[in-house]
């Protein structure tokens, strides 16, 4: 299914919505990196997405039926790189977001804060961690979230890259918690690509943004390592294929 939208045509759903945040034995609240003026940039950013969007002509396909609010999918794991950031959560909120939830993955640190604020402007919560600092609890947090209904999404090649690396960690979610993984593939007109590690992509005012909701990948249970290996290489493949710049 593929069709055109200007983003200013349509509403998004409630932004009065709280990050979502969970406590485990296995967090400690020192661990998790927080400031007022984190706090204050992060929503700001969320806004400037959110306003930058009305620019864009987006167009979406979707593979797996995850807009239709009747295809009834079970919560899902969304995967895509780090640096379509910036286009993905107002394309989410005008597509998905009106019925169904998510939470995203942002790390332990300040700028995993800022991230968290950000989201937190289109109705997605988050879950703190990486797999440099609380990769542990992170896990638990994003594995309760599918289990009580909330979709994940993850940037397998953040928080620091390298860039289109691939972590092992959306694999392990996937097999444990038995949700499937959705690739998502951002292709962009014109872009400013910033010198960051990820080349972040910032679309250009009134280009055309074309978002690929892809077919859904599915784990099995209790891979052995070849297997294992097997999956993570597929998905990356994946996702590089859905580049416009690898």
């Amino acid at each position: 299914m593929l069709r055109k939208t200007k983003l200013a045509d349509r509403g998004f759903p409630p932004t009065h919505v709280q990050p979502v945040r969970w406590a485990t034995p296995l967090m400690k609240s020192s661990e998790i990196r927080e400031s007022r003026k984190a706090a204050i940039l992060g929503t700001l950013a969320g806004w400037v997405m959110k306003l930058w969007s009305f620019t864009l002509r987006v167009e979406i396909e979707d593979r797996c039926g995850i807009t239709r609010p009747d295809a009834n999918l079970k919560p899902v794991v969304y995967a895509l790189w780090h640096s379509r950031i910036f286009t993905i959560p107002p394309i989410w909120a005008l597509a998905s977001g009106k019925h169904r939830k998510a939470v995203v993955l942002t790390s332990a640190s300040h700028d995993g804060a800022m991230l968290a604020r950000a989201m937190g402007v289109f109705g997605i919560g988050a879950v703190r961690g990486s797999s440099s600092r609380r990769a542990v609890a992170a896990l638990i947090g994003m594995k309760r979230a599918l289990i009580e209904g909330l979709d994940v999404c993850i940037t397998p090649d953040g928080p620091r890259g390298p860039r289109y690396a691939f972590h092992p960690g959306v694999i392990k979610l996937a097999e444990t918690a038995q949700a499937p993984i959705l690739p998502i593939h951002v292709r962009y007109s014109s872009a400013w690509r910033l010198k960051t590690w990820d080349r972040l992509a910032i679309p250009k005012p009134f280009s055309r943004v074309t978002v690929i909701f892809d077919t859904l990948h599915h784990v099995p249970a209790k891979l052995d390592e070849p297997a294992f290996q097997a999956n993570l290489l597929a998905i990356q493949t994946i996702l590089i294929k859905g580049t416009d710049d690898a």
